[in-house]
């Protein structure tokens, strides 16, 4: 698991990993599309340059079904553009909806992923966020997702054999 802040070097040192494990890796991108969005499209080419054209690149939030059906290791590239989707399907954004069966929906989803992630038979990396570092957001629905990010970084990496925490492009091993 590799954490870090925002253009820490997070993905880059992910992505050296992976290439040191295969030449032939699977990379899971969880963004998703942002029609209209030129900095996204950017920032997507850009890291499609940067893969090898050996790589496989599956576009999906269904992490925990890659990981089950894995036979070459993986890159998840993020953890934390896979939550916002997984508290989007929750409505997590919503009070009602949150406290209505969201939360519930969202830790049968981290119970899903953890799964996958303790059983793959291949070297699995994640890149996630590290966002509990800072002030404490003002809104209800910021204040719950920066919650929800701590509990799911925890998750992976108690689950995991290796974390590294990005700061400044130095990986430092947190475990």
């Amino acid at each position: 698991m590799i954490l870090g802040g925002a253009r820490s070097g997070k993905s880059s040192e992910a992505e050296r990993r992976l290439t040191l494990l295969a030449d032939d890796g699977v990379y899971v991108a969880t963004g998703g599309r942002r029609d209209g969005d030129a900095d996204w499209a950017d920032r997507v080419r850009r890291h499609r340059e940067r893969r090898p054209d050996s790589w496989a690149t599956v576009e999906t939030t269904d992490v925990a079904g890659v990981l089950r059906d894995a036979t070459r290791p993986v890159l998840v590239d993020c953890l934390t553009l896979w939550l916002t989707a997984m508290m989007d399907e929750a409505g997590a954004w919503d009070d009602a909806a949150w406290h209505g069966g969201g939360e519930q929906k969202l830790a049968a989803r981290f119970d899903e992923l953890e799964d996958a992630w303790r059983s793959a038979t291949v070297p699995v990396l994640a890149v996630s966020n590290e966002v509990g570092l800072g002030i404490v957001p003002e809104g209800a629905g910021v204040r719950r997702f920066r919650d929800e990010q701590g509990r799911l970084n925890q998750r992976i990496a108690a689950a995991s054999e290796t974390v590294v925490l990005m700061v400044a492009g130095i990986a430092m091993t947190v475990k």
